[in-house]
This record gives C-alpha cells, sequence and structure tokens, in this order.
C-alpha cells in the first residue's frame, strides 16, 4: 500500500477580531485511507497574547495513512474558538485545508469564516454574547450545502507540513 507521512505542527493563528485563541483541529480522509499512526484530532492551547495580534500555537502533528489511491485526499478541519475572561468559549471560525499532495516541506494557510445569523440572532450574539454555529461541521469540508450558507471572513490558521511519500509509484502516481 501507498503511504503518506504527514509531520508538522500548527504554528497559530491571526486576523480575528480578539486574541485568547485555541484551536480545534481534526483530519478527514476518504474510505480507502487507513490511519496507521497519529491522532486523527486534537486541540490546541488557548493562547493570549498581550501585544501581538498573532496567537501562538506550535501544536504539532504527526500521522501516518496507508492508501490504495489517492481518492478522498486527506484535508484538515479547524475551529477557532477565542476564550473571555470568564473561560466561556466563542467559535470565531470555521476551514479547512487539503493536506499537499507533492512531498517536501510546505507552508500553508487556512482561511477561516463563520456563519451570518438572521438579524434577531446577530442582535442576541451582539448584547447576550456567543456566535452563530453550523448544526452540522460536516458542512465545513464536504461542500454540499456550504454554498447556501451567509458568513463573514475571520482570520487565518497558518501550518507548517512536511510530507512524505511512500511506495505511491508503485500505484502509477508519479510526482
Amino acid at each position: 500500500m501507498a503511504e503518506v507521512h504527514i509531520i508538522g505542527e500548527i504554528i497559530g493563528g491571526d486576523g480575528f477580531p480578539e486574541n485568547s485563541l485555541f484551536c480545534k483541529w481534526s483530519f478527514q480522509a476518504g474510505g480507502a485511507w487507513k490511519l496507521l499512526a497519529g491522532d486523527r484530532e486534537g486541540q490546541t492551547q488557548a493562547d493570549s497574547p498581550l501585544d501581538e495580534e498573532f496567537a501562538y500555537w506550535n501544536h504539532p502533528i504527526d500521522l501516518h495513512y496507508a492508501t490504495k489511491g489517492i481518492q478522498g485526499w486527506p484535508k484538515i478541519n479547524f475551529q477557532v474558538y477565542h476564550q473571555d475572561q470568564y473561560g466561556r468559549n466563542e467559535l470565531y471560525g470555521y476551514g479547512f485545508v487539503h493536506v499537499p499532495t507533492a512531498p517536501g516541506v510546505h507552508y500553508v494557510e487556512c482561511v477561516t469564516w463563520r456563519p451570518v445569523g438572521s438579524f434577531t440572532e446577530q442582535l442576541s450574539e451582539y448584547f447576550l454574547g456567543g456566535a452563530s454555529q453550523l448544526r452540522k461541521t460536516d458542512v465545513v469540508y464536504t461542500g454540499a450545502d456550504r454554498y447556501n450558507l451567509q458568513t463573514v471572513a475571520m482570520g487565518k490558521v497558518h501550518l507548517h507540513l512536511g510530507i512524505i511519500l511512500r511506495n505511491f509509484d508503485k500505484f502509477g502516481v508519479e510526482f
């Protein structure tokens, strides 16, 4: 079987309205992909920078996949949250990015967005806090109903990924 090793880190995030951010992440892959080693999902610590707009997480990623084909190539799904002074968590953005298909070291930026609710929901958010959230988060990376959503752009998540491919030449894939 062909193998993909993904080794790197979630560096951090910037461009969000507030600091004190943390990130929940997960890998999604097609049915022909088997996770041999590593964590499929996780969460970073919250970073509260005093003078900077960039929240540093430096969260390690180390996964090892096996597959018989390239259909359903892995992608990384992100949910970025803001933690306020009372410890409440507010969703600041969803995003996803495909894992690079070329071997080597890659710097990847993932833009994020969040859904915008109705006028009454926006009014409630303004006075009571909180944010609109998706009922089904798989909409973020499947794209089925994503184009029907009203959204607003948020910040970016920055990654540094090293990709190692093995035995793909035996399955007719050349890089």
